[in-house]
């Protein structure tokens, strides 16, 4: 599944011990998602994660794995069709974040520490699947894999103001395969083309 494209809304606020949040500045006085998340554990006194509720699963679209097979045959064939697929983690401003960069690595803190599972940045899934075919018909495999989405807003604090603040919020929404993840797997037939056909041996 692709990760939805959205835009941050960043919230600052006035000092440590305030709660009022800052008015919102310019657009030329902001900083962008991505300056605020280079910050994070790498020029912040704390950059910290808060999980929202526990995480949404769901599965991906289905989508075909390995490559399809061709029955050129008179009869009745039954192809192995090897295949390995893997699923792996996005966001919702569509950055990097591996573990080697800090809000990645900040993020699954929090999340082990909310959920009690190791965040998995992706999982590889391989496998040798059936698929019989009647004479002349193309057979493949397609794969749906379970997901979990969590949101939450990253708490950045400067020790000195940066871009006239010293807290910045940043809200994000992370997608990754689910723990002990499962998915499902199919079979599908259809018949050939007259092109695939005039294309057998």
């Amino acid at each position: 599944m692709s990760p939805r494209r959205t835009s941050a809304v960043l919230v600052s606020a006035f000092s440590l011990a305030s709660l009022a949040f800052a008015p919102a500045a310019s657009a030329a006085d902001e900083p962008t998602t991505r300056e605020l998340m280079e910050k994070c554990d790498n020029g912040t006194d704390s950059c910290v994660f808060h999980p929202e509720g526990q995480p949404e699963y769901y599965v991906e679209d289905r989508h075909t794995v390995g490559d399809p097979v061709y029955n050129c045959t008179d009869g009745l064939q039954r192809f192995s069709v090897e295949w390995s697929d893997t699923t792996s983690q996005s966001n919702s401003v569509g950055l990097s974040m591996t573990t080697e960069a800090g809000f990645g690595k900040v993020f699954a803190v929090a999340y082990e520490q909310s959920y009690e599972h190791t965040w998995e940045e992706s999982h590889t899934e391989s496998q040798t699947t059936h698929v019989d075919t009647e004479p002349n018909q193309v057979g493949s495999v397609e794969r749906a894999a379970q997901m979990q989405k969590v949101k939450g807003t990253y708490e950045l604090h400067f020790e000195d103001k940066f871009h006239d603040h010293y807290i910045w919020y940043v809200p994000m929404e992370i997608t990754g395969p689910a723990p002990d993840p499962t998915s499902a797997v199919s079979q599908h037939v259809r018949d050939m083309t007259e092109e695939e056909i005039s294309q057998c041996p």
